[in-house]
C-alpha cells in the first residue's frame, strides 16, 4: 500500500471520529467558571470550547486586552445567534486538515474573513491520526512538522495586521487552537503557569473527564511542545525568531496590540 493511502486511511479515521462524535462534543457546564476575575467564555450556543484569550496578566504587571482574540472548535455548528455575537471577528484562521473541513465546513460571521491554515496536513501518518485524540507526538509536531510554523506565524500575523477581532479554532479547539493560543500568551509575556491554567481549561470547557484524550488535553503534552522547542530552537525566543519568523518589531507591534 502506498505511503499516501496509508497517510489518507490514517486521516480518514481520525476525522471518522468528527461523524461519530458530532463532531467530539463533550457536555460542558452551562456557565463556565471566571478566570482571573473574566468570564472568558463567549457565551455560545453551537460552538464548542468557544473563549477570549484575553483578560490575563502579565507577568510585568500588564493585561492582555479582551475582545481582540477568540479561540473555538470548528464553527460548522455555529447558529444565527452566534455569528451575531461573533460580529466583531474580521478574520476566522481554521488550523484544520483539508479532510476535518470538507466533513464540516464553517460558518463564518458576516463580514469575515476566513483563511486556511493547516497545522499537520503534511506531519506522518501516525501523528495525523492522532488530530483529534492529543498526545506528545502530535504536541511536538506542532514544532517539527513541514507547514506547521507556517500556519501558526499565519495567525499571530494576521492579529498584528487586522483591523478588528481575530478568531482561530481547529476541531475541538483544544490541540492545535491550544498550542496557538500558548504561543501568543507566552509572546505576550504571561507566565508559564498561567499560560497551563488557560490550556487546561479545555477540560473544564469540554467536560472532560481525566485521561479523556478526545475531548480534553493533559499537561503533559503541553510541556512537551515546550520541550520540542528547546530541542530544536534552544529556547522560546529562538523559536519565535527562526521558527515562526517573527522578528523583533513584530514582537513589539504584537505586545502594543494586545497589551495594556
Amino acid at each position: 500500500m502506498s505511503r499516501a493511502r496509508v497517510r489518507r486511511g490514517c486521516v480518514a479515521a481520525a476525522t471518522g471520529l468528527t461523524v461519530v462524535f458530532g463532531p467530539v462534543v463533550a457536555t460542558a457546564p452551562a456557565v463556565p467558571p471566571a478566570v482571573a476575575d473574566f468570564d472568558r467564555a463567549l457565551h455560545l450556543t453551537g460552538v464548542q470550547n468557544a473563549r477570549d484569550v484575553g483578560g490575563y496578566r502579565t507577568a510585568d504587571g500588564r493585561t492582555v486586552r479582551t475582545g481582540l482574540v477568540y479561540r473555538t472548535g470548528q464553527l460548522n455548528n455555529a447558529t444565527p445567534e452566534d455569528l451575531t455575537a461573533l460580529g466583531g471577528v474580521r478574520v476566522v484562521e481554521d488550523l484544520r486538515t483539508v479532510f476535518e473541513r470538507s466533513i464540516a465546513p464553517d460558518r463564518v460571521p458576516a463580514g469575515a474573513t476566513e483563511r486556511w491554515a493547516d497545522v499537520i496536513g503534511q506531519a506522518p501518518p501516525q501523528t495525523l491520526v492522532t488530530t483529534l485524540t492529543g498526545g506528545d507526538d502530535l504536541y511536538r509536531a506542532f514544532i517539527t512538522a513541514p507547514g506547521a510554523n507556517t500556519a501558526f506565524a499565519t495567525v499571530l500575523r494576521d492579529i498584528i495586521d487586522t483591523d478588528g477581532t481575530v478568531l482561530f479554532h481547529c476541531t475541538a479547539g483544544k490541540d492545535r487552537t491550544g498550542w496557538a493560543a500558548a504561543v501568543l500568551l507566552t509572546i505576550l509575556g504571561v507566565d508559564r503557569a498561567t499560560v497551563t491554567q488557560d490550556y487546561l481549561l479545555s477540560n473544564v470547557f469540554r467536560g472532560a473527564t481525566e485521561g479523556d484524550g478526545l475531548n480534553g488535553v493533559q499537561q503533559a503534552w503541553l510541556d512537551g511542545a515546550f520541550d520540542q522547542v528547546d530541542q530544536s530552537y534552544g529556547g522560546f525566543e529562538n523559536y519565535v525568531r527562526d521558527g515562526l519568523g517573527l522578528h523583533a518589531d513584530d514582537v513589539a507591534t504584537l505586545r502594543a496590540k494586545l497589551l495594556a
